[in-house]
């Protein structure tokens, strides 16, 4: 068929590699000017299926209250006349349950494990390289009540059969080396030694050159418009140049694909909460970290990423605003600087930000549509790059009409139609 791929991020550029692999016609339009220059460019780095799990969750809206208050908070809300924002927040408050976060749980764990067994296919059929690390993710608790309240986490790690290890401050310290050097700032750590990390932005470029080889199309600096329909199918994509027909069509258009479907008046609650980084030179190899460490007080991603550091974190949610506020970035710079204060250069540090797709219930959308050649592939939140690669081969085999790897039934925007 001759496919669509509206969207030139990690999870579009993905989308068009499997897409061109089962044979189809692919053509990726995207606004700017290459491949993985909005949500994907500089995220934090970890492709975690450990950690794949919903934000709301039991004792998540009192938690909220306390991220609130705290000078290096983990989540900022910038209240906005935006009904779309609020609509949101209402839904995923009433996901906050016990019930509905073991099934949104369930959700996103074998879809998260699928895509990094499919990544590492990737990685080994051609060979690209990305400043990947396999040395798993080290989640660090400050205090004794956060390594208290592991118990829960771990019976879900148990129940999905993904490996773990209980660390005390040394077992920390051998994981981590450098840590040694603040031992007495934390009480031991959750290691996940089958998580990975590396440059988002990297691998997406060297993915869509991967696509041009295999016959796919890239038309960057090209908006998207408008879809033109008739019943139930689309009929073309309108552009800030011209129209264009396709037999089908993949919006991963992230965060902004939720304004498309509205056009469509078939509205899905994807909504942006946006996300800042900061990316660090290393000055001293010895003193930053092997791998990735989650600061667990200040939900705080710490990743070595070749001869840098990447530093991200905080939930704010201010729908489409792109502005960098120095107060999340000084709450990043705090957290590296206090559990690896040698490790990297914090005054030739670039700072950045980026919208996450986020669904109110945490699982991303990856399937078909009311409309018969229109397929969804966005709602990822924080696990985009970790889950980019199965999401996109489950969507393949969905529009090849290939029964997928593993079951995606509960992916799809019907969920949401109940």
């Amino acid at each position: 068929m001759k496919i669509f791929v509206l969207g030139g991020g990690v999870i579009g550029v993905t989308t068009a590699y499997y897409l061109a692999e089962a044979g189809h016609e692919v053509t990726v339009f995207d606004r700017q000017k290459g491949p993985a220059l909005e949500t994907s460019f500089a995220n934090a780095g970890e492709i975690s299926p450990g950690y794949a799990s919903p934000w709301a969750g039991p004792g998540i809206p009192l938690k909220a209250i306390k991220w609130l208050l705290m000078k290096h908070g983990p989540l900022v809300v910038r209240p906005a006349f935006d009904p779309y924002m609020w609509t949101w927040l209402i839904k995923m408050l009433r996901n906050c349950t016990a019930d509905r976060y073991a099934i949104n749980k369930a959700r996103m764990v074998p879809l998260a494990e699928y895509s990094r067994d499919t990544l590492k296919a990737l990685r080994e059929a051609t060979g690209i390289a990305y400043d990947e690390r396999t040395k798993g993710t080290l989640q660090l608790f400050r205090t004794q009540k956060q390594l208290d309240g592991t118990g829960g986490d771990v019976e879900v790690l148990k129940k999905y059969g993904v490996p773990y290890e209980l660390l005390d401050p040394e077992g920390c310290i051998g994981a981590e080396p450098a840590l040694a050097g603040v031992r007495e700032k934390f009480v031991g750590g959750l290691r996940l030694p089958g998580d990975e990390t590396g440059d988002c932005k990297m691998f997406t470029d060297r993915l869509a050159e991967l696509c041009v080889a295999r016959g796919v199309t890239f038309e960057y600096g090209t908006q998207i418009r408008r879809f033109s329909k008739n019943r139930n199918r689309i009929v073309s994509v309108g552009t800030d140049q011209r129209s264009r027909a396709a037999d089908a069509y993949v919006l991963a258009l992230g965060s902004y694909s939720a304004r498309f479907m509205r056009l469509l008046r078939r509205p899905i609650p994807v909504y942006p909460v946006k996300g800042y980084s900061i990316t660090v030179p290393i000055k001293d190899a010895v003193a930053a970290p092997v791998s990735t460490v989650m600061d667990e007080t200040y939900k705080v991603a710490i990743t070595r990423l070749g001869d840098r550091i990447r530093v991200g974190g905080t939930a704010e949610i201010s729908g489409f605003d792109l502005r960098l506020h120095e107060s999340r970035r000084r709450t990043l710079e705090h957290s590296v600087g206090d559990l690896f204060p040698d490790g990297g250069d914090l005054k030739a540090a670039s700072f950045w930000c980026g919208l996450r797709p986020m669904t109110p219930d945490g699982s991303p959308l990856v399937g078909r549509t009311e409309f018969s050649n229109l397929y969804l592939n966005t709602g990822h939140g924080t696990l985009g790059w970790t889950m980019a690669c199965g999401s996109a081969k489950v969507l393949s085999d969905i529009i090849s009409s290939k029964v997928p790897d593993i079951d995606v039934r509960e992916l799809g925007p019907e969920r949401y139609l109940r």
